[in-house]
């Protein structure tokens, strides 16, 4: 079968699926991605996403429509004749979009679907401690991430990986699993498995202000957390009315009869921070107005202690 392939998609986490398409000879018609930004020191440099950079570098059709359901962008779109398309951390698409190709669209996303339907599968695994996620892809229909399952493949969470940890590997694994489908829809041997809802957990959006950390729970809480939001959008406290991410943690289960939210540091080497019960440990902090740092660079600026 002769496919005409258009991907949808636009951070870095997009790029490696688009790549092993196109270094496995597939003919990528257009891509479709976010539009342009300002950004940078002053707000006076244009932002391209990393799917667009990538596309441009390989002379392929960039679309960076602001409104998915104008009938200028949906005519371009069709003009690309595409009979199949690709989502990797794109946007929602109206069924205009999604049913248009004969094929179908599919979407790569983060997690063993049903879990974590949403926006950010990956930090809502890492904070929930979770041992195990993985990625799945599936075909689109109206309700968002529920679509009839092609391949799952699975990887672990290890005890100490953050968010961009997970991220990274789940990359790999990711465009490795976009591969394996469309080669199946190429061949026509793709089978689907209903998905079953009564399984079916959320990972909401993050936003800045759900960042911060609550120490009136267990350590290890804590520390998954703080994990789970490394390095983005990042937890945070606040220390003498800054505020201060915390980026990289260890924790123990020590009693004490602190107040949770204490900090203690011997002014050299350590900072910790009081849990119920346990200890949060610091190895890599963001204090307001200042880079992101290790502990001890940290303190050979900074007293705890007068």
């Amino acid at each position: 079968m002769d496919l005409r392939i258009v991907f949808m998609g636009t951070p870095e986490f997009a790029v490696p699926s688009l790549k092993i398409l196109v270094e496995n000879g597939y003919n990528v018609v257009g891509v479709i991605t976010a539009t342009d930004k300002m950004g940078g020191r002053g707000k006076n440099q244009l932002i391209e996403s990393a799917v667009k950079k990538y596309a441009v570098a390989q002379d392929i059709p960039v679309l960076q429509p602001k409104n998915l359901k104008s009938p200028e962008f949906q005519a371009e779109l069709k003009g690309l004749n595409a009979n199949l398309q690709i989502v990797v951390a794109f946007r929602m698409l109206p069924v205009s979009v999604w049913d248009m190709p004969e094929l179908g669209t599919f979407n790569l996303h983060g997690s063993l679907l049903p879990k974590y339907r949403g926006a950010a599968p990956i930090n809502w695994a890492v904070i929930n401690g979770d041992a195990e996620t993985g990625v799945s892809t599936f075909f689109l229909q109206h309700e968002i991430d529920t679509g009839d399952l092609i391949f799952q493949e699975r990887m672990p969470i290890y005890p100490d990986d953050t968010a961009g940890d997970v991220h990274d590997r789940m990359m790999d694994l990711g465009a490795k699993t976009v591969l394996k489908t469309v080669k199946t829809i190429e061949d026509g041997t793709v089978t689907t498995q209903k998905q079953d809802d009564s399984q079916a957990s959320k990972a909401p959006k993050i936003f800045r202000e759900t960042c911060e950390i609550n120490f009136q729970q267990p350590a290890q809480k804590v520390h998954d957390f703080i994990r789970g939001m490394s390095p983005y959008p990042a937890a945070w406290t606040r220390l003498e009315g800054k505020q201060l991410k915390i980026l990289k943690s260890t924790y123990t289960e020590d009693y004490h009869q602190l107040k949770p939210g204490t900090f203690q540091s011997d002014d050299k080497n350590y900072i910790k921070v009081a849990c119920s019960p346990g200890f949060v440990r610091v190895h890599q902090l963001q204090l307001q107005g200042r880079k992101r740092m290790k502990t001890k660079d940290f303190l050979n600026g900074y007293s705890f202690n007068g």
